[in-house]
């Protein structure tokens, strides 16, 4: 008998014997090295009962339950990805399966019950339901993987067509009326740079000085134990003439290389609704589109390069995006770019 370590397809530790010669496993339940090797001492394994030709092979029923897996993956995904993902996507999404079926074993949600419950949720929102469809299914992905199930009930279920929409964007000129709206600097410095770098919300509000090197004039999103970028992976922006001014005046008061860049208040964090709340009352009172928020400095970072001949590969880079077709959305600006090329012919 030997033990065998967990790996990408196995959480737990499996000890590995030979009953009539033939080799079996069994899980210990457990990622302890120490817990496992206890289970080795402790395990006595029985013969193999021979069954009559009569006899059916036994069903296994016995399978956790939605609520369990639900706080078991909880906690896997705040280990892989940002706490906004849990918070936006994970929860809502387990909770409207949960409100839609009875807390039941995995093992016994099929994909008929899948298909009700995409084809419910596509009845009152495409949106949400399409939401759904892409977080559980990795979701019951992950439970193939941990050996909770044999196959993926959403696999056969297509996930709800969503209208698409362009993404809306601001030019240079709406950024000055918002921030001529913007009463505190400080919102107007975090707006400002949102522009020009394309920077998430939850990234600004998580910058600290040991991301920026003046020396090489660039910004490096970093994780760390206190905050993770949406997909955990670093990136390197070059640093905007007018983001630069902005942070040689900020740091000329002195900070430590540990302390946050923007910050009312000394090492507490920005609340990142306080801020978009802000953002939305500057572009009211600007007159602007309504249908602007905080995420669109993020589009009209993007929509800026592309208009300006930038491939959607180094705007992908720039982004931090782990697809390009999440930045092929802005593909239709390069139309000019299109017609020229064409016109060479």
């Amino acid at each position: 008998m030997f033990l065998t370590p967990p790996n990408s397809t196995r959480r737990y530790y499996q000890l590995v014997y030979f009953v009539d010669g033939k080799r079996t496993k069994i899980s210990t339940r457990t990622t302890d090295k120490r817990e496992a090797e206890k289970f080795l001492k402790s395990f006595v394994p029985k013969p193999k009962e021979k069954r009559t030709e009569s006899e059916a092979p036994k069903k296994k029923n016995d399978s956790i339950k939605l609520s369990l897996f639900f706080e078991e993956y909880k906690t896997n995904v705040r280990n892989t990805y940002s706490e906004k993902y849990l918070k936006k996507a994970v929860k809502p999404s387990f909770a409207a399966l949960q409100k839609h079926i009875k807390d039941m074993p995995l093992n016994q949600i099929s994909t008929r019950i899948i298909d009700q419950f995409i084809s419910s949720a596509s009845a009152s929102s495409k949106h949400s339901a399409s939401l759904y469809h892409r977080t559980l299914k990795a979701a019951f992905n992950k439970a193939v993987v941990w050996n909770y199930l044999e196959a993926n009930p959403f696999n056969k279920i297509k996930a709800p067509k969503v209208p698409k929409s362009f993404p809306v964007f601001i030019s240079e000129s709406e950024l000055i009326m918002i921030l001529n709206n913007t009463q505190m600097q400080l919102m107007k410095d975090i707006f400002t740079t949102a522009f020009y770098t394309g920077m998430r919300l939850g990234e600004l509000v998580n910058m600290k000085w040991n991301w920026i090197d003046f020396t090489e004039n660039i910004i490096t999103i970093k994780n760390s134990s206190e905050f993770n970028s949406k997909n955990k992976r670093e990136r390197i922006i070059p640093i905007h003439q007018k983001v630069q001014t902005i942070l040689q005046t900020r740091f000329q008061l002195g900070k430590l290389t540990n302390a946050l860049v923007f910050n009312r208040y000394k090492s507490i964090k920005l609340n990142e609704d306080f801020v978009s709340k802000q953002f939305k009352k500057a572009v009211r009172a600007a007159k602007l589109n309504d249908k602007i928020h905080f995420h669109t400095l993020r589009h009209s970072f993007a929509s800026a390069l592309v208009q300006r001949g930038i491939s959607l590969y180094a705007v992908k880079e720039l982004l931090g995006h782990g697809n390009i077709k999440t930045t092929q959305i802005y593909s239709h600006l390069q139309k000019d770019n299109l017609l020229d090329a064409v016109n060479l012919l």
